[in-house]
């Protein structure tokens, strides 16, 4: 029981901003023991970002809503996978060999080309949301709860299923050898979670809400699978393997990625 409650709560303060007061400690054990907790979190800041949707969209016009709730997005995460973001397009944008483009990487400086893929990510981000909350009733809100558990399911399987650029170095060399079973109750949980989230809005509408909600938890993960496999194929290929900003890089694209499909849905189904 200890030994989960670590994990989750390394989990929590890893890949989150919410106030987990519990010391773990970080050894790399521990850290691939909480990977089984990432879809979790994901839930657990989409909740939280949900809640603020919900308020915003009672208060404000649907974009300044949508400004607010990506807002409290960053704050939750602090960040941490935007950084990956930017790190990850300096080096690969700057079309370099291998070698310097993993020094790029390593620079805690941001270049221009990190800059303008911070931008217009979040632009995309800040107009889906609104598209989500101008093109849908509230009751629809808990299956963007689908985004944030299945990029995070993603990571998990790419720290098992791609091999490191850097081997022996940074932090992602912490998560070297991630056993099979990991993954697979990380898979466990991202699916329980989904079928939760996408029984919420079943409650108040029934009829109204079902086929959304069965195309959402039904498309969204495989296009979770399909996207992320191919831009971790990608990365690998000109890298040698992943990194820890490109696990960081994988959830933002796949956050965005899985945000466009739910809009594309709520536009065609409903």
């Amino acid at each position: 029981m200890r030994e989960r409650r670590d994990a989750a709560a390394a989990a929590f303060q890893f890949l989150s901003r919410f106030p987990v007061k519990s010391q773990p400690g970080f050894s790399p054990e521990l850290l691939k023991r909480s990977v089984i907790y990432y879809p979790l979190v994901g839930a657990a800041i989409g909740l939280t970002t949900v809640i603020g949707a919900a308020v915003g969209e009672q208060l404000l016009p649907p974009l300044p809503a949508a400004v607010m709730t990506l807002i409290l997005w960053v704050a939750l995460t602090g960040g941490l996978h935007l950084d990956g973001w930017m790190d990850s397009a300096d080096a690969l944008l700057s079309y370099r060999p291998r070698e310097r483009m993993l020094e790029i990487m390593k620079d805690s400086r941001v270049g221009a080309m990190g800059v303008l893929a911070c931008v217009l990510l979040l632009l995309l981000k800040v107009s889906l949301l609104a598209a989500l909350l101008e093109g849908g009733p509230v009751y629809e809100l808990p299956l963007l709860l689908l985004p944030f558990i299945w990029s995070r399911w993603f990571m998990v399987r790419a720290m098992r299923r791609w091999p490191l650029a850097r081997a022996g170095e940074g932090l992602a060399a912490s998560f070297a050898g991630l056993p099979p079973l990991y993954e697979k109750r990380a898979l466990l949980s991202a699916a329980l979670l989904s079928l939760a989230a996408g029984a919420l809005p079943l409650l108040g509408e029934g009829e109204a809400a079902w086929p959304l909600v069965l195309a959402a938890v039904l498309l969204l993960p495989g296009a979770a699978w399909l996207c992320g496999t191919l831009a971790a194929r990608r990365v690998s290929s000109r890298l040698g393997g992943l990194t820890g900003d490109v696990y960081g890089a994988l959830n933002e694209l796949l956050e965005a990625a899985l945000l466009l499909v739910l809009v594309l849905l709520q536009r065609n189904i409903m």
